[in-house]
């Protein structure tokens, strides 16, 4: 994918994303979701913006297993095997981080948060050289998995907004899975990520990349994964405190019961 074919995917993705957080969201979530209409003019700015976090999440994590399982020339050659439908699902991506970027500073009262501007900052600069030099996009493209997790994480904070019980069942079984996702596509993900990334330290193929590149892509992957396991550790504690709160929800209904 040459360079301007993958500059015309991310200006469309920016559009598309931009269109959805301003035109669609509201629409959509209207006819699904009569709550939506109940919600404060902040919440609903969140809400729009997490909808489109959804709905990029599926259509890239989707894009990215199949490029893992069926990409022969990136699995085969994780440095410098043909990029070219990895740009794609970069391009989009590196579409929606601007999109997301724009909103956040602009509604920074309602969805503003330090940590997602690094994080869409730190995943735009190790994209550069995916998209403008064509490097690593075995690598590039695995990061994308993680997106799976992102659905389960916006569903959470949707329940919250029509203020379902922590306690209720869709939030607990939502919670469930929430934290047995992100585990799988953040976490337990990394050892193998970081095995295939020292397997090719001291290689040729790994020296062409130039100290720059290798630099970036280290950085970049170490400065994610801590932000993954703060997130994930977040998350744990969140889950801990609904897990004791169904307990005490459960002990009051049996006291109740003897008392009668």
């Amino acid at each position: 994918m040459a360079s301007l074919d993958w500059l015309i995917v991310a200006v469309a993705s920016f559009t598309v994303f931009q269109i959805m957080f301003h035109c669609l969201s509201a629409r959509i979530s209207v006819f699904f979701c009569k709550g939506y209409r109940t919600l404060t003019d902040i919440q609903k700015t969140e809400w729009n913006s997490r909808v489109v976090s959804t709905f990029h999440a599926l259509v890239v994590g989707i894009l990215c297993l199949y490029l893992l399982w069926f990409d022969d020339a990136v699995n085969a050659d994780p440095l410098w095997g043909e990029p070219a439908l990895v740009k794609l699902n970069v391009g989009l991506t590196a579409g929606y981080l601007i999109s997301d970027l724009l909103l956040i500073l602009w509604y920074w009262k309602a969805i503003g948060d330090i940590y997602f501007i690094i994080h869409h900052l730190t995943a735009l600069y190790a994209y550069y050289y995916v998209l403008g030099q064509g490097l690593l996009p075995y690598f590039a493209n695995f990061r994308l998995i993680a997106e799976f997790s992102t659905p389960f994480v916006n569903q959470r904070w949707f329940f919250e907004a029509l203020c379902y019980p922590k306690t209720s069942r869709p939030n607990i079984i939502n919670g469930f899975l929430m934290v047995m996702v992100f585990f799988l596509v953040r976490i337990a993900v990394m050892p193998p990520y970081y095995n295939k990334m020292i397997s090719t330290f001291g290689t040729e193929a790994f020296y062409n990349l130039g100290l720059r590149a290798q630099i970036a892509w280290i950085v970049a992957s170490v400065c994610l994964d801590a932000m993954n396991l703060m997130w994930m550790y977040k998350i744990g504690k969140g889950c801990y405190k609904v897990l004791l709160a169904c307990k005490k929800q459960r002990a009051d209904v049996q006291e109740n019961g003897k008392q009668r």
